[in-house]
């Protein structure tokens, strides 16, 4: 490919960005994987940067709920228009999620994707009042009608779009229509995604001429290419090559807490898909493991720093809900470890320095390792400290080292073909609002997420009531309740969450956010106000 066509090219006005990600379709319906461009170019209706940031508003301008917790008013931007000139209204929002809700019991329903039915089953009715006014009345109380991340896609592209196709086949080809700030015009899988400025934009059309997102799988090309001119921003950097871009003037090096959680998953499951040994399906064979993680080593020597250390499932990053455990949190402390593995039942019986299970046969466990798509690295280092810390308790591992792709199929349910694994360490990022957050140890999400293949019905009726919940404070307490639950069961060890390392030039465009919050993790930010210098 031509690198020129790529450069950053200032006189042209273009800014070219990088990353590490790996979209597969330009459809929301069909795939986890394409956050990254869509985020672009299709709005959320609320959703968290929203809530944080009044000058990032989505789909809605403005919303409230009545007395009653259950129904919502939504205001549409008065006269926005789709990226075609079409009216973008409230009645766009509510095909998008009328059109979901039509599938729900169907063999085609639309449950795989970005926009999904995850949710739904908590709500009433959803419909346009008129234009400009969206109205969500929900069973029971719950701010799904604000936290949801359902992408807005036009009625009038998607209403032609059969559930089977939107599930599947059809793609959604270039160029989209959307409402967001850059569209997508062009879309190569595994290249790159090529945006032009939406003239209709609902504060004003951006400034450059258009944007070029290249995709990458692993960050050496970015690094490169921000030192070099090609690339106005680059983000999945490691820490080396972040260290190395900071001593260049014409650079500026950002750090941004995320909503990431690198993890350590036992496979729970008994039957088809179990793993090697019983063992782990025994809660305090998991959180004798526990014990022989040491989360601030994996920060300070694997992260160098740049990461939080890692405690429940909630990162740091999630102020909102983001709870203390810190009166349980497991100590680093091999001899501890040793002595629970010990009072369990999992002892060394014949002094060869491997523990064998309750029926006798050594623990030889395979640990998976990966990074899931569009995800911050988790570095080597990590995995093989995991992996040298288990061998010292007796319970040695083989590590699997494998590529997104690979790492879905064998972490997917076993019903869907995966399983037979014992260890997994990778990553989810699954947004902002705690029901998804905590998802991953709902039974309802074996088949999206659950990478555990966890069940506990206690934790299931939380997380229904979390969904349930409008008042701020009680989610909080029924978020604590969860977290402690799934802590001391032990389906997850958190080894950490990341920070997205960044940088951008100086010398071509301005307008990038702050340090921590060069580009938002979360919304369009700050595509809509870049500005060639």
């Amino acid at each position: 490919m031509n690198g020129q066509a790529f450069a950053s090219a200032c006189g042209g006005k273009l800014v070219s960005i990088a990353g590490i990600v790996s979209p597969d379709t330009l459809n929301p319906f069909a795939s986890w994987a394409n956050f990254w461009p869509l985020v672009f170019t299709y709005d959320w209706l609320v959703a968290a940067d929203a809530q944080r940031h009044p000058d990032r508003k989505g789909f809605a301008s403005d919303w409230s709920v009545a007395d009653d917790k259950l129904t919502w008013t939504l205001k549409i931007w008065p006269d926005m228009k789709w990226s075609d000139g079409q009216p973008a209204t409230a009645k766009d929002a509510a095909f998008t999620y009328n059109y979901l809700l039509g599938s729900v019991g169907t063999p085609d329903e639309l449950n795989v994707g970005w926009n999904s039915t995850s949710g739904l089953e908590l709500v009433e009715s959803i419909t346009a009042i008129d234009d400009e006014t969206l109205q969500i009345k929900t069973k029971s109380p719950t701010r799904w009608p604000i936290d949801n991340g359902t992408m807005i896609v036009p009625e009038h592209i998607w209403k032609s779009v059969s559930y089977a196709d939107a599930r599947g086949t059809f793609q959604n080809p270039a160029p989209l229509v959307g409402s967001g700030p850059m569209i997508v015009s062009e879309f190569q899988q595994g290249q790159f995604a090529r945006f032009t400025p939406n003239q209709y934009f609902r504060t004003g059309k951006p400034a450059v001429a258009g944007v070029i997102f290249r995709f990458f799988s692993t960050s050496d090309p970015i690094a490169q290419g921000i030192k070099s001119g090609d690339f106005d921003f680059g983000m999945s950097l490691t820490v080396a090559q972040w260290e190395d871009l900071s001593k260049d003037s014409n650079i500026q090096v950002g750090q941004s807490r995320t909503e990431q959680r690198n993890y350590l998953a036992f496979n729970t499951k008994s039957g088809e898909g179990a793993g090697s040994t019983k063992a782990l399906q025994d809660s305090a064979f998991r959180d004798a493991i526990g014990y022989a993680i040491d989360q601030k080593a994996i920060v300070d020597r694997a992260f160098r720093g740049h990461a939080d250390i890692g405690v429940g499932l909630i990162p740091s990053a999630s102020i909102d809900f983001h709870p203390d455990l810190s009166d349980i949190k497991r100590k680093f402390d091999l001899s501890e470890a040793a002595r629970r593995l010990d009072a369990a039942g999992y002892r060394d019986a014949n002094g060869d320095g491997i523990r064998e299970d309750k029926e006798g046969n050594d623990l030889q466990l395979e640990l998976l390792a990966g990074n899931f798509s569009g995800n911050i690295d988790i570095p080597v280092a990590a995995v093989q400290l995991v992996a040298g810390w288990l061998t010292e308790i007796g319970v040695p591992v083989s590590v699997t080292q494998l590529e997104s792709g690979a790492l879905r199929a064998r972490a997917a349910s076993p019903a869907k073909g995966g399983g037979n694994w014992d260890l997994l360490i990778a990553n989810s990022w699954p947004g902002s609002a705690p029901g998804p957050m905590l998802g991953i140890g709902n039974s309802k999400s074996i088949d999206a997420g659950n990478t555990s293949y966890w069940s506990n019905e206690q934790y299931d009726k939380l997380l229904s009531e979390i969904d349930t919940a409008v008042d701020l404070e009680a989610i909080k307490d029924l978020i604590n309740q969860a977290e402690r639950l799934i802590y001391h069961e032990a389906p997850y060890i958190s080894l950490g969450y990341p920070y997205v390392l960044s940088a951008h030039r100086k010398d071509c465009t301005t307008g990038w956010g702050p340090d921590d919050d060069m580009l938002s993790m979360g919304n369009y930010y700050p595509l809509d106000r870049l500005k060639p210098l």
